[in-house]
Parts: structure tokens; C-alpha cells; sequence
């Protein structure tokens, strides 16, 4: 027998021992995702504290520290205290992401599997650039290039559209109690302001005038949110705390709106009574939600001002693309498109500044400087008050967007 079988033999022993009616005392709360999901929390907090000084220890024995350059003089000046900080911090998150979700999800689910393959894949998209970024003046001194930004993105675009692809067609599951409902719902374009389902008499049927996606139109979808968000992620992480303290806001959201989507109790189903998608197995995606929240709380520890270490690529690549991830499953893109206003909101300040200065031939700027944080910053905000103001801004996000589940 395979290392491979033999593991995943131990396992299947494990979660048959759980859902046993023999096995009592405290850890038979391990049955209730609920309860997995919170310990997420804690134990990926716990992961990253515990090893968070010796990793920065180890990248700063790595030479890998960070030395900014905005191509702005008073920014450059405003942000010189940060030189030589250690970034690729982003290790700790993933490693504690995996850790928790291997232990605390149920690995028979599909969308569990295809979460670490994506963890494990974004990682390394943003491990590579960070590596040969933070490493090139070994190479070749006065040289800070990492993956060319063409190299960067079209391996995002793969990766989102193969993800995109086999959600889609998991869409039918065979634990649903209703199959034919089930697969419309996991195809459907969710928007909070339609009335997208009918729960009379006991039923839940689709309303006629809702939007279900076809095959290239929810891959199309799909992979440009997946790939947005990896990326609005990784220009928010510019600031102390600024990425990890959002992303704790917005993965908790998604904590409970997977709960929402895939709570099943014999014939009750939570996203009925609330008129949103049932996805059948979505509420184990709860857990890895959980784990991104802890991960990112235990990097806020080291990462709080004055930032001991920065998360780089190799955190916010992973991060943004978990998150599009879950959004996608659960069929709310729309809803991760307000809680994570913020993320939205520094993408787009990026590609408005971009094509007025191509427009106008370098003429002309929207923002001091792009990202938007840094148009802040220079407007006289301190950094932290940049930082909390964009926290408050993502709490009242979230709770516009859990409102809308009610409204409708």
C-alpha cells in the first residue's frame, strides 16, 4: 500500500469514527461544520503566531527584505522607514490556510479539494515572483524583477478559468435532496436585488426571470473575478495591516454566507428560508473561510504598525483567490464585490490612473498616486488612520451586503 493510501485510509477511519453514534465527550462537536469552522479560526491564528518569529527570523537570513520604489519622491520619502522590512511573510498564511483546512474540513468534499489545489497553486504563483523579485540583486545587482507582469497574469487567467471550469461542473451534486433546482442554482447569476427563487407550499422552484448562466458565460464570469480579486488583493497590500485587517473582515463574511449556502438539516435548508442558492457540500468552504480569517488575524500580530514583516505576493495572490474562489461556489460575486468595496475600490483607482495618464499623454492624474491608499497618505492621513478608516469603511460593507440578504 501506497504512503498516498495509507493516509488517506487513516483518515477515512477518522471522520467514520466522528460521525459514529459510539464516539461521545467534547470532540463530538468536530460533527458540526459550525463548530470546525470557529476552531479554523483559532488554530490557523494559533499556526501562525507560534512559527511567526522564526519565519521572519529565516527570510531575514534570506536577504529577502523589501526595498519600495513608487517612483515618487514624497511617497518614497514618506514610506523610507520601511526599507529592508522582510516580505514573503505570506508563507506563514498559507501554511496555517492548509494546516487548519486539512484537519478541520471534510476532504471528501470537492470544493475542499479544489480550495487547497487553488491555496496551494496561487501560492506559488506569488512565491515565484516574490523569490526572483527579493533575490535578484544575487543575480544581478540594482535588478528587482520578478515575473514579468504578462507572465503574472496570464498565469492567473489559467489557473481562475480551470477552477471556473470545474465548478461549473460540479454544479449537480449527488447529496442534493433536490437536483434539478440544485443545478440552476449553482449556474445562476445571483443578484440581492431580484427575487431569483419561489418558496411556496414547501417548495423551492426558480423565478422565470432570473438569469442562468451558460457554460462559456459562468467560466467568462468566473475567471475574471477570480483573477480581479487575486490581484485587487495584492495592491492593497501596501500598508500596515491595511490587506490582512480587511481580508479578516471579508473571509468571516464568507464565512457565514457559505454556511448560509450549504446548511442542510434532514428537510431544512437554511439559503431557503433566506432566498439565496442552496449549494449542496458549499458549508465545509466555511472552514477555509475560517482559516483565512485566523491566518490573517496571527500575520496581523507581526504585521501591525511598525510592520515586522510583509506578506507579499506569495499571501495576497493566495488570499484574493481563495476568497473569488468561495464567492464563486456560492454564487455570490455580487455580494464580494461590496464587502470587499476596499479591494474593488484600489483596483480601479489603479486602472483609472493608468488610462488617464496614457489618455492625456502624462498630462494628467486622478490620484496623487495609485493605489488609493498611497492618494491618502500623501493628502496628509497618517498611515494608521488610512489603515482603520479602510477597516470601518469594509464593516460598513459587510453590513450593507448582509442586509441585502434579508431585504430580498
Amino acid at each position: 500500500m501506497e504512503s498516498g493510501d495509507m493516509i488517506y485510509l487513516i483518515y477515512s477511519y477518522f471522520q467514520e469514527f466522528i460521525n459514529s453514534s459510539s464516539f461521545l465527550g467534547p470532540l463530538n462537536v468536530l460533527r458540526w461544520v459550525e463548530f470546525r469552522a470557529v476552531a479554523s479560526i483559532v488554530l490557523s491564528f494559533l499556526i501562525v503566531t507560534a512559527f511567526g518569529k522564526r519565519t521572519i527570523l529565516w527570510l531575514v537570513k534570506q536577504k529577502v527584505g523589501d526595498n519600495p520604489e513608487f517612483y515618487h519622491k514624497d511617497l518614497n520619502q514618506l514610506m523610507k522607514q520601511k526599507a529592508n522590512t522582510p516580505t514573503m511573510g505570506g508563507l506563514l498564511i498559507v501554511i496555517a490556510i492548509f494546516i487548519s483546512t486539512l484537519l478541520l474540513a471534510d476532504l471528501s468534499s470537492f470544493y475542499i479539494r479544489m480550495a487547497l489545489i487553488a491555496a496551494v497553486a496561487f501560492a506559488a504563483i506569488g512565491f515565484a515572483d516574490d523569490w526572483l523579485k527579493l533575490t535578484s540583486a544575487r543575480r544581478k545587482p540594482g535588478s528587482r524583477e520578478g515575473l514579468y507582469s504578462k507572465e503574472k497574469f496570464l498565469c492567473q487567467i489559467c489557473l481562475a478559468a480551470i477552477l471556473a471550469y470545474f465548478i461549473h461542473h460540479h454544479g449537480l451534486s449527488k447529496y442534493t435532496i433536490d437536483p434539478e433546482n440544485t443545478q440552476i442554482m449553482s449556474h445562476a447569476l445571483n443578484l440581492p436585488f431580484l427575487k431569483t427563487w419561489n418558496h411556496t407550499a414547501g417548495e423551492f422552484i426558480p423565478n422565470p426571470n432570473m438569469f442562468i448562466l451558460g457554460t462559456g458565460t459562468f467560466i467568462l464570469i468566473a475567471t475574471l473575478i477570480i483573477t480581479f480579486f487575486s490581484n485587487a488583493v495584492n495592491l492593497t497590500d501596501g500598508m500596515d495591516g491595511l490587506a490582512s485587517g480587511n481580508m479578516v473582515i471579508v473571509a468571516s463574511s464568507f464565512m457565514i454566507l457559505a454556511l448560509i449556502a450549504g446548511y442542510q438539516d434532514q428537510d431544512f435548508v437554511l439559503s431557503k428560508h433566506l432566498l439565496v442558492p442552496y449549494i449542496p457540500e458549499a458549508d465545509e468552504l466555511a472552514v477555509v473561510a475560517g482559516a483565512m480569517a485566523g491566518a490573517c488575524l496571527g500575520f496581523m500580530w507581526f504585521n501591525c504598525h511598525p510592520a515586522q514583516v510583509f506578506m507579499g505576493d506569495t499571501g495576497s495572490l493566495t488570499l484574493g483567490g481563495l476568497i473569488a474562489f468561495i464567492a464563486v461556489v456560492i454564487r455570490q460575486e455580487f455580494l464580494l464585490l461590496l464587502i470587499g468595496g476596499i479591494f474593488v475600490f484600489e483596483a480601479f483607482s489603479v486602472i483609472i490612473q493608468v488610462a488617464t495618464f496614457k489618455l492625456t499623454k502624462g498630462k494628467r492624474r486622478v490620484f496623487k498616486c495609485a493605489p488609493v491608499h498611497h492618494h491618502f497618505h500623501l493628502l496628509g492621513w497618517t498611515e494608521q488612520q488610512v489603515v482603520v478608516r479602510f477597516w470601518l469603511l469594509t464593516a460598513l460593507f459587510t453590513a450593507l451586503a448582509l442586509a441585502t440578504i434579508k431585504i430580498r
